[in-house]
Parts: structure tokens; C-alpha cells; sequence
């Protein structure tokens, strides 16, 4: 799946794109895809992704996260008058898991498909920033349970900001840093801090996943850090 992805993405003369085609498997080697079109778009140049998502789009980080740790990337949502260029939903998920799937995340990924009410079934932490047409920024937890299951149970709203101040504005960086750390995760943009929960052990282990929903962003600079005694080292592996 990912080599047509990269074919269609980067369509041309293979031995003038043969450099740019290699480097994008290496960098989305490491992200498993849900898209509800099967007409999104990834452009990469250096670390940087250019995504665009027609419908809901979810790029999942393949290594499973455990302990404590902090995420970390840039992201910029794009408004030059693009089919897709649209000022909404600049979103994520960490501490995804599947209930039914609790080895494989990925089991029920054809299912899910992108599809924003399929992800009830899953346990996880959701931040929906900027979330309908830039009218809210919300913070969830996730109890699974499945799609027809009443919002208020399975992914209650614990904050949620309306102000302009916390809402997106086009063509600007947001740094977001997502932590968990000691019995607590939290959500930074740009340094601020606007959300923060107490959690269970072992609450917080589990994937994180970029959350799109017809919108064009860049992507870039994506870390992880583990902890150890007295702060955060810089996990191996980026984009």
C-alpha cells in the first residue's frame, strides 16, 4: 500500500524522483494510514510532510508508547486558496488503544477507515483544536465503546476553550508538546499549557495519531523523548 501511495504522490519520471521516492519510504515507514477518501496527498521534502486530507485522515505513529514521555512536533495549517485549504481541525490522539485488539491497533484499521465516529470504539485522549469550522478547542478521553454510544459516555468533553485566542489562525506554526508523566498527561501549544489530567497507571501507553479533517497542513520535526532520572532525553527515531 504505501509503495502505490508514493507512486501516485510523486508520479513521474521515476529516475528523476528516485531520491525524493526513497526518502519517503523511509520517513512513512513509520506511520500506518487511515484516509476515509482514498484521495489524500503526502509531499515530503527533508522531514517535513505537506498533507493534504479530503475527508478524515489519521496518521498513526507505529511504535507503541509506554511509561512516561513527551511528543512533540510543528504544524502548520495552510490557507492559500487550495481546493482543501480550510481553517479546521488541527487535531491528534495518544494513549490509543483497542479494547477488542488490545496487541494490535491496526486490526480493525480497514473499518475504521478514517472515519471520525469509528474511533469511539477505541480508548484513547483526544485534543480537537480549532474543531468545528474553528469553533472549539476541546479536550477528550476516549472509553471506547463504539459508534452509537452517546458522546457524553464514551468521550466526554473534560475542557474546552471558544475564544479566538485558542482557536487556529492561518498560515502560523503551533508547536504542540503532549506529555505524560508521573500519573498525569498534559497538552502544550506554542508553551502554553491547556489541558492537563490526572490518569490512571498505565493510562497513557498506547499510539499517538495526527487527526485531520479536510484541511491541508505541513508537518514537521516530530520527536519523541523518554524520561529518565532528572528530565527528558531525545528518543531515537523522528519523521
Amino acid at each position: 500500500m504505501n509503495r502505490q501511495l508514493i507512486y501516485r504522490i510523486l508520479a513521474g519520471s521515476l529516475f528523476l524522483l528516485f531520491p525524493f521516492i526513497m526518502q519517503a519510504q523511509v520517513i512513512l515507514k513509520n506511520w500506518a494510514i487511515e484516509d476515509h477518501s482514498s484521495e489524500m496527498q503526502i509531499m515530503v521534502s527533508g522531514d517535513t510532510l505537506d498533507i493534504t486530507a479530503p475527508k478524515g485522515l489519521t496518521l498513526w505513529y507505529n511504535k507503541r508508547l509506554t511509561g512516561d514521555y513527551e511528543i512533540s512536533y510543528r504544524i502548520k495549517m495552510l490557507m492559500q486558496g487550495g481546493k482543501y485549504d480550510r481553517l479546521s481541525d488541527l487535531n491528534c490522539f495518544w494513549g490509543a488503544n483497542d479494547p477488542e485488539h488490545p496487541e494490535n491497533l491496526h486490526a480493525q484499521a480497514a473499518w475504521r477507515k478514517g472515519i471520525f465516529q469509528h474511533y469511539k470504539s477505541l480508548k484513547l485522549f483526544y485534543v480537537g483544536y480549532g474543531g468545528n469550522h474553528n469553533s472549539t478547542t476541546r479536550f477528550r478521553q476516549y472509553y471506547g465503546g463504539g459508534p452509537s454510544l452517546n458522546d457524553s459516555i464514551a468521550r466526554p468533553v473534560i475542557k474546552e476553550y471558544t475564544d479566538p485566542a485558542h482557536l487556529l489562525f492561518p498560515n502560523q506554526w503551533y508547536h504542540i508538546q503532549i506529555r505524560v508523566q508521573k500519573g498525569i498527561t498534559t497538552y502544550r501549544i506554542n508553551g502554553e499549557e491547556l489541558f492537563r489530567l490526572s490518569i490512571k497507571r498505565n493510562e497513557g501507553d498506547g499510539h499517538f495519531g495526527l487527526r485531520l479533517l479536510q484541511n491541508h497542513v505541513l508537518f514537521t520535526d516530530f520527536q519523541v523523548h523518554h524520561t529518565f532520572t532528572g528530565g527528558f532525553r531525545k528518543k531515537a527515531g523522528r519523521l
